[in-house]
């Protein structure tokens, strides 16, 4: 599937996420942030169904307006360049106390049974009912031949759908257990409050993500998918799961300063905002030619490299210093959705496609339809996934 199918809130971290072995603090902003990337989730794959761009199991897109396609473009463009990239720094953060608390063999069953085994079901069972009773896009001849066919043909390692993101984070979990098998005395650094990097420091990583996302899209640009991962996209994604790892530690996601955030903010996304006009109008999207744009070696590409690293970088810091401060609680509704967050992301698929189905006698413009596939699928999805969590098989891993 495309890159537009989008990352799962589980970053490593049971529910009630806490940070630092040695203090054990629950972060209820953490929780927060979880939850409203699910539903962010959402509302991609809604704009999948209904608008111009992006990849979906089952899509309804019908020609739209200028004003609409722009839209849909900017929105899902902005969302695509950060919240997937949040999830893995934030996934860093704490898989470095969870490793310290469990050690390496304990700490790779946690993840086999958290992030592989629900992927495995989704690739063996999820995905393949969605795509054969749901979109139809599996062939006739019964379920269980085209299962079987899928089977044997090993195109079922290819459809993890949106539990790429599991698979992913679970092999570099396993990157970061044969480091510390290698590096022991990682282990012995203590946690503490540490100053925030230097400016320099940011506007390396800055200059890192765009340049490495620019030279690996020349061969690999978006679209192009090895076992349904988007590797054009893996640069940002190693390095903010790597700024993670060393953030743990230095407590970063709790002690970045708040003028830090907001002026890294404000730094990268108002210069981004010009950037993505520049793009717009110079990049070919008005003449309809939008190849420069996926990779390759042109300027167009590089432009859209660096504005996704300005937004990336600038939209993290700004949703830290914001959840932070305002959203750090957890009322019932808000532990519940953090609760059920992962089961959420999980089942969501076909809960899409079965409104969508649902819906298509309705006549409404495509924004409008997305908006509101999106607040009934949160709904319906929100409602399995509490029945799930009753499930005793299945509430160890959702």
């Amino acid at each position: 599937m495309s890159r537009s199918i989008s990352a799962p809130p589980d970053v490593a971290s049971p529910p009630a996420a806490t940070m630092g072995a040695d203090r054990g603090e629950r972060l209820a902003f953490i929780d927060n942030i979880r939850w409203t990337m699910v539903l962010l989730v959402l509302s991609m794959h809604a704009c999948d169904t209904y608008g111009p761009f992006g990849s979906w199991y089952y899509r309804e897109a019908r020609p739209v307006g200028f004003g609409t396609a722009l839209t849909f473009a900017t929105y899902q463009s902005t969302l695509q360049a950060f919240f997937m990239a949040l999830l893995f720094f934030v996934a860093g953060c704490f898989t470095v106390p969870s490793h310290d608390r469990k050690r390496c063999c304990a700490f790779l069953r946690d993840r086999a049974l958290r992030l592989g085994v629900p992927t495995l079901l989704y690739m063996l069972l999820i995905g393949p009912l969605t795509q054969y009773f749901l979109a139809g896009s599996w062939g006739r001849g019964g379920f269980g031949h085209q299962w079987l066919r899928h089977l044997r043909s090993g195109e079922w390692l290819s459809e993890t759908g949106p539990m790429w993101f599991c698979a992913a984070l679970l092999a570099f979990s396993v990157a970061y257990a044969v480091f510390r098998l290698v590096q022991p005395a990682a282990a012995t650094t203590p946690y503490h409050d540490a100053p925030p990097p230097g400016d320099g420091a940011v506007l390396v990583f800055i200059a890192a993500m765009a340049v490495a996302t620019f030279l690996v899209r020349i061969p690999l640009p978006e679209g192009r998918a090895i076992l349904n991962m988007q590797l054009g996209d893996f640069p940002s994604y190693i390095l903010m799961f790597a700024v993670g790892l060393l953030a743990a530690r230095r407590r970063w996601i709790e002690m970045l300063p708040d003028s830090f955030c907001r002026r890294w903010a404000a730094w990268t996304l108002i210069p981004a905002i010009p950037l993505y006009a520049v793009l717009i109008a110079l990049g070919g999207a008005l003449q309809g030619h939008t190849a420069d744009y996926s990779g390759g070696l042109n300027p167009v590409s590089a432009g859209k490299c660096l504005w996704e690293a300005l937004v990336c970088v600038g939209m993290s810091l700004a949703l830290l210093a914001i959840y932070r401060n305002s959203f750090n609680t957890r009322g019932p509704l808000a532990r519940a959705l953090s609760n059920t967050a992962f089961g959420i992301y999980w089942i969501h698929p076909p809960v899409v496609i079965a409104l969508t189905l649902a819906l298509r006698a309705v006549a409404a413009p495509a924004l409008l339809k997305a908006a509101l596939l999106t607040l009934l699928t949160a709904i319906a999805s929100f409602a399995i996934a509490l029945l799930l969590r009753r499930t005793p098989l299945l509430r160890a891993i959702v």
